[in-house]
């Protein structure tokens, strides 16, 4: 029972980072119907700028995730800015590939800031670990999964209790009756991209912070959020925090049992689970499992 739990325990830290970056798609998709495939590139360079002001400036872990979190929000407003706005009215398939173009750009970019060696953040606790009922987390992913925690209460509270957050929502009803009620939707817009440059910094300043860091090949991380916001429903808070956390505990669980119980499945197995979660739901709820439906009368 205690491998189960740890299997879990450990899922749920691992899924907190799919979480932020399904939230990340989420805030985008509901504010402009287009999914972005930019935001490994986002949480690359979002980790690499915490890496930046922690270890070259020598500044604190916090205020240096803070100023990442804040760089990371601005690179995403400028992306939003400088290559999508211009393509307004554009068929959404348009708007994903130029998303494509715009994290393969960033990541060259961020590659070759990172090396051959991967940039590490250190924790203030370090490698310190919390010894609990015979199950052991690290502090780093006990501080990931309360940020995460904070994010999710925090974006509840601005969709419903801010003149933005209400106005966001309009806009992912109807845009064009957003505008006329006097919506500014590219502000709109810019603040959606913020959000997800902001959350996916967080995302990168704790895979910075973990035993690996970040390297080259660390934006593959991002593509778990993927799975994890289908899953949830493209346009659900609620469902891409439920779906991040559900891919890092099936994942985990998998890495767990199924060496031992099923090794003719092959190496890294757990690595394509997500994807068959993915088929399994999308079986069920083609809309996800908090997914909004679309209705179309002709």
């Amino acid at each position: 029972m205690n491998q189960f739990l740890q299997a879990v325990l450990n899922g749920v830290g691992q899924g907190a980072i799919y979480a932020l970056l399904a939230l990340g798609y989420v805030m985008i998709y509901k504010a402009t119907k287009v999914i972005s495939f930019a935001q490994p590139a986002l949480m690359i360079i979002g980790g690499l700028f915490t890496y930046h002001f922690t270890v070259e400036f020598g500044l604190p872990f916090w205020i240096g995730m803070v100023l990442g979190i804040v760089c990371g929000a601005l690179v995403g407003m400028l992306v939003e800015r400088v290559a999508l706005r211009p393509m307004v009215g554009k068929p959404v398939f348009t708007l994903a590939i130029i998303t494509i173009g715009i994290d393969i750009v960033l990541r060259i970019v961020a590659n070759r800031y990172i090396g051959a060696q991967p940039k590490i953040v250190t924790y203030p606790s370090g490698s310190e670990r919390l010894e609990l009922f015979g199950l052991s987390i690290s502090y780093q992913r006990i501080g990931l999964i309360a940020v995460t925690a904070l994010c999710v209460v925090g974006l509840v509270v601005f969709f419903r209790a801010t003149r933005t957050g209400l106005a966001m929502r309009a806009t992912a009803i109807d845009q064009e009756t957003a505008l006329a009620q006097g919506i500014r939707v590219g502000t709109i817009f810019a603040i959606a991209w913020g959000i997800a440059g902001g959350l996916a910094a967080i995302a990168g300043t704790f895979v910075a912070a973990g035993a690996a860091g970040i390297e080259q090949t660390s934006w593959t991380i991002a593509l778990k959020a993927l799975p994890a916001i289908i899953i949830g429903g493209l346009d659900s808070v609620q469902g891409a925090v439920i779906g991040g956390l559900a891919v890092g505990v099936v994942e985990a669980i998998t890495a767990t049992y199924q060496p031992e119980y099923a090794p003719w499945l092959g190496t890294n197995f757990a690595l394509v689970v997500p994807y068959a979660l993915m088929f399994v739901v999308l079986l069920v709820r083609p809309y996800g499992l908090y997914g909004t439906k679309e209705v179309e009368r002709v």
